[in-house]
């Protein structure tokens, strides 16, 4: 044995957090001395050949760095730039190699990793210079060798990155699909759902949301005794100026012989299911390119279809990552798909073990299964479980999460019924199901005489379900009204998961088809700001207007329900007149307006959004936008400059809103009246001025009612779908003495 097989290198093995124990095990497995861990790493004393088998086979690692040099105080870039400097370079690095730094963390002083790097660099090339080598190449691609540098706390680690890249790259996956987990990751959740044994009992796995097929693969590779890195092109290494070839092409032949027996005796069969058809061909591929296409069979199915594949008898393991409705807009469609998955499991896989992996434990809850262990693990910047759920008859089944499993909520609900095949709701979701289906049929009447598509179903009937359900044609916009301090947050949460999994149910429609958001008290721009990005906007129909709503991009739709009968009343006042809309939003009562025959139209906001929304509208009811203009502007400014003068007026403010002319805030209750004179002063001699509003409380200010003609009419623009919040919104017609 040679002096550099012999010699024993200090390692630090690096990992993502809440993997360091597992690490730990796997390095003690290959007969690694582990000597410490610590936050995302190991520290590990080995020879040459232990480091060379660590980067090709370890499943959880991120990087293996050899630790050239440990510093304290280290807070200032000179004191790192000569930290770097007393390193003896020539030792490990080749002449006319190239090299990138890669620095972690961050002092008083240094508080940008790439001056840190900087400074790494430069001791370096000094160090270089100094025993008098040519400078090394700084090449930040694809460099021959990577320089590990981490300073936390005045501690400063360096080393050779003996891998070039994160260990977590395999090197198969080019075809992600969405939210894939990281290859590493996948591995623990393996580990910790016991596959290694599981895999050599020859019991089954099977992942009914696969994706691009993460999970199956790592499966597949640990059953087939394959090393993770075997199809790797390169490692760092490699460039290392005590790189010993021959004890690497030993491992790699080593490894090579022990894939080779793996595949043959691989005993388990692993399943992946997906209704996603690229998401399939993405696991197909990825497969192929792991090696493993023969292990894995996989099929496009949902998982309302799911079923025990054929000939398989035994217990087996169902582990799966499903989407956990991080962004608020996919709850919706998430929820059913655990209820689903527990209705399935329960119904097909008795006896199996369910490894659910998920960033929001109460979803788990869905499934009516009781989690017996579980682990907690980030999943990049999320907090995550996994949660180890034994599957058992339906008649057994209780229906908790490991965290419910000891103790009720605070409200005193507890699940203690059995599940059948498919879960009763529990009373609550059965009283909101009762609510809905009441409402559907008090609407029933009004909603066939009007021919009405886009209505409101719910508001809040029930204060335990704080919601606004509103339906638009064949899709429901459910807006959730933020609980009071005083209720429990995951009480709250699970009402809410109740509620859009019960709507879909009630009104026959696809859960797609629901579209969820939160909605607060709204100030300044917020209404603005979009929500998201999908452009996913359809039309629907009001009386003989055509108008495009958005469900999901912004917290308003693009049509306030609550104003259609007073639209309807501009379109039946406005024939042969001159109408003006101000904070005309998406211009909807300018379309009414001039479906009623209005000769000309101004809309009025300051929305760039809102008034290319529309003109839209305008284009899709064939207006004449040389007759029916919109302009940009402060409505308050917009008023105290204009010349022109209308026959009808629509002024709806809100309630809150910037304004560069009031403080910068315009107040409805402190701001209308002034407004208001702004506007009568437009309206022709026989004109109407229709002011509405939606600031709950507001009393009009009574100067108003002494210089103008005023008639409140707002309990006369309610249709049915809102009688029960006549305080929604304040009307009032303003004529001139």
């Amino acid at each position: 044995m040679t002096d550099v097989q012999s010699q024993s290198l200090t390692l630090y093995v690096t990992c993502p957090k809440g993997l360091e124990g597992l690490l730990a095990d796997e390095l003690a497995g290959f007969g690694a001395e582990v000597t410490g861990t610590t936050v995302a790493g190991v520290h590990v004393q080995a020879d040459v050949a232990m480091a060379y088998r660590i980067c090709l086979w370890s499943r959880l690692a991120n990087r293996v760095v050899l630790c050239l040099l440990r510093e304290q105080d280290i807070e200032r870039p000179e004191s790192l730039v000569e930290a770097a400097r007393r390193v003896d370079w020539r030792a490990h690095l080749r002449t006319g190699s190239s090299l990138a730094v890669d620095f972690h963390g961050q002092s008083e002083h240094i508080r940008h990793t790439r001056f840190g790097a900087q400074s790494v660099k430069d001791g370096i090339v000094d160090s270089m210079r100094a025993a008098g080598h040519e400078r090394p190449v700084i090449e930040l691609k694809n460099p021959d060798t990577r320089i590990y540098a981490h300073l936390h706390r005045g501690r400063l680690l360096l080393g050779l990155d003996l891998v070039g890249g994160s260990l977590h790259q395999r090197g198969y996956r080019r075809d992600a699909g969405h939210a894939p987990l990281k290859e590493n990751l996948a591995a623990a959740l393996l580990i910790r759902a016991d596959w290694p044994a599981r895999a050599r009992r020859g019991e089954p796995l099977l992942d009914p949301m696969c994706g691009a097929g993460t999970l199956l693969i790592e499966a597949a590779l640990m059953a087939a005794d394959i090393a993770p890195q075997l199809a790797r092109s390169y490692f760092a290494f490699e460039s290392w100026v005590d790189h010993d070839p021959d004890v690497w092409q030993e491992l790699k032949r080593e490894a090579d012989a022990r894939a080779s027996v793996g595949r043959r005796r691989v005993k388990s069969k692993l399943f992946g299911r997906d209704q996603s058809p690229p998401a399939i061909a993405a696991a197909k591929a990825n497969a192929m390119r792991a090696g493993i296409p023969s292990l894995i069979e996989l099929q496009g199915a949902e998982v309302a279809q799911l079923t025990r594949p054929e000939d398989i008898d035994g217990p087996g393991l169902v582990i799966t990552n499903p989407p956990y409705g991080e962004r608020l807009g996919e709850l919706p469609e998430v929820v059913p798909i655990y209820t689903a998955l527990g209705e399935r499991l329960r119904a097909e896989f008795e006896g199996w073990q369910l490894a659910l992996f998920t960033g929001n434990p109460d979803l788990g809850h869905r499934t009516g299964l009781r989690a017996t262990k579980q682990y907690a693990f980030k999943n990049g910047p999320l907090d995550c479980k996994l949660l180890l759920i034994p599957v058992v008859a339906e008649s057994a089944s209780r229906g908790t999460t490991a965290q419910e499993s000891t103790k009720s909520d605070s409200a005193g609900e507890q699940d203690t019924q059995e599940a059948p095949s498919r879960a009763p709701r529990n009373e609550g979701a059965q009283m909101f199901a009762n609510r809905l289906e009441k409402n559907r049929k008090r609407l029933k009447k009004w909603l066939k005489k009007s021919g009405e598509s886009c209505y409101r179903l719910y508001d809040a009937d029930m204060p335990e379900y704080a919601l606004a359900v509103d339906v638009y044609g064949d899709h429901v916009h459910v807006q959730e009204y933020a609980p009071p301090r005083s209720v429990d947050p995951r009480q709250a949460q699970r009402r809410l998961f109740d509620a859009l999994e019960v709507i879909p149910q009630v009104l026959g429609m696809r859960a797609e088809n629901v579209h969820y958001k939160q909605r607060t008290r709204q100030s300044g721009k917020a209404q603005y700001t979009k929500q998201g990005a999908s452009g996913e906007r359809f039309e629907v129909s009001e009386g003989p207007a055509r108008l495009w709503v958005n469900l999901r991009d912004y917290l308003d739709t693009g049509l306030f329900l609550d104003h259609r009968p007073v639209r309807r009343m501009l379109r039946d006042m406005a024939d042969g007149k001159r109408f003006l809309n101000l904070f005309c939003y998406t211009g909807t009562a300018t379309v009414q307006a001039a479906l009623g025959g209005a000769s000309d139209s101004v809309s009025v906001d300051l929305s760039n959004t809102y008034l290319t929304w529309a003109r839209d509208n305008f284009a899709l009811n064939r207006l004449d936008p040389s007759r029916h203009r919109v302009i940009r502007d402060d409505c308050l400014r917009w008023l105290e400059t204009a010349g022109s003068e209308f026959d009808l007026i629509f002024m709806d403010p809100p309630t809150f809103s910037n304004s560069k002319k009031m403080d910068d805030v315009l107040d409805v209750q402190r701001d209308h009246a002034r407004l208001i004179e702004l506007a009568m002063a437009r309206l022709s001699a026989d004109g109407t001025l229709v002011f509405s509003n939606n600031q709950r409380r507001f009393t009009l200010d009574t100067s108003i009612g002494e210089r103008f003609a005023v008639e409140d009419i707002s309990a006369q623009t309610f249709d049915p779908d809102f009688v029960r919040r006549p305080d929604l919104h304040h009307c009032f017609l303003i004529r001139h003495h």
